[in-house]
């Protein structure tokens, strides 16, 4: 593991990629990493010398996408950069570089109605739970709760329902997403790109859960020869999952530490 305390230790991780970026691919998580976490998801913002950043690393790298749980127009909307490429629902929904329209797994979305129908029997409001409607995905958020830990019990009851009723479940930062019972993640949605470039080297930064399957992907990629070179990326923060850490190549710190990592992926020389 390498901390990227130091440009010149920084430079030195992220050489399978700067040395020949024509071959190299850059992948990243949006909240949490490009953005910091709030406590209502709609008030995101992804500032704009970080989409500047972005912008600049698509013109020069063979591929750069950004890897959401969000839907795609909600990831697109709020990175606010047209010409990269962006993996929507954890997956679901990949949509390359100059599309109009994104590739979905047409099972996922079938779902949409029976995972609408789930939550919206359930009375949640009273505990400061709030919904986030992204599409098949139903996402419960507790931060802010006025009884976080009272909210998340009730969650966890939540949860057991949802698979009883054979939907699928997946925790995250002070947040529960019903889901449909199609296998999609993060991980597939970056396979889905790889399949369309001449990429030998690529870069996944996240501080997440769900961000771990997209490190597998790249752990497999290189085992099968796909990629000769993979740089993990944990971005640490005080809720995220030890092993974001543990299996991280490179580690930094919060949104700054990620944004530290794209500035140098910008100016190697």
């Amino acid at each position: 593991m390498v901390s990227a305390s130091s440009v010149k230790a920084l430079a030195e991780s992220l050489r399978p990629l700067t040395r020949n970026p024509s071959q190299a691919a850059i992948f990243c998580d949006i909240d949490g990493t490009l953005a910091p976490i709030v406590a209502r998801p709609e008030d995101s913002r992804v500032r704009e010398e970080v989409a500047a950043l972005l912008s600049r690393l698509g013109s020069r790298y063979a591929m750069v996408a950004c890897v959401s749980g969000r839907s795609v127009a909600e990831a697109r909307l709020l990175v606010g950069v047209d010409a990269i490429a962006y993996v929507g629902s954890h997956g679901a929904e990949v949509l390359r570089a100059g599309a109009e329209q994104p590739e979905l797994v047409e099972a996922f979305a079938s779902w949409e109605g029976a995972v609408r129908d789930f939550v919206k029997e359930r009375e949640l409001g009273l505990l400061g739970i709030r919904l986030e409607d992204k599409g098949p995905i139903k996402a419960l958020h507790w931060r802010g709760s006025p009884d976080e830990p009272a909210a998340e019990t009730v969650l966890q009851g939540v949860a057991r329902e949802a698979v009883a009723a054979g939907l699928d479940i997946h925790w995250g930062r002070k947040v529960l997403e019903v889901r449909p019972p199609v296998p999609v993640d993060k991980g597939r949605g970056i396979r889905s790109l790889m399949n369309a470039g001449p990429v030998r080297a690529a870069l996944y930064g996240g501080d997440d859960v769900t961000d771990l399957d997209a490190f597998d992907a790249l752990d497999n990629l290189t085992a099968e020869g796909r990629l000769d070179a993979a740089v993990r990326v944990g971005v640490r923060s005080a809720e995220g999952p030890e092993a974001i850490v543990s299996r991280a190549d490179v580690v930094v710190e919060g949104v700054p530490g990620f944004n530290e990592v794209l500035i140098a992926l910008a100016e190697a020389g």
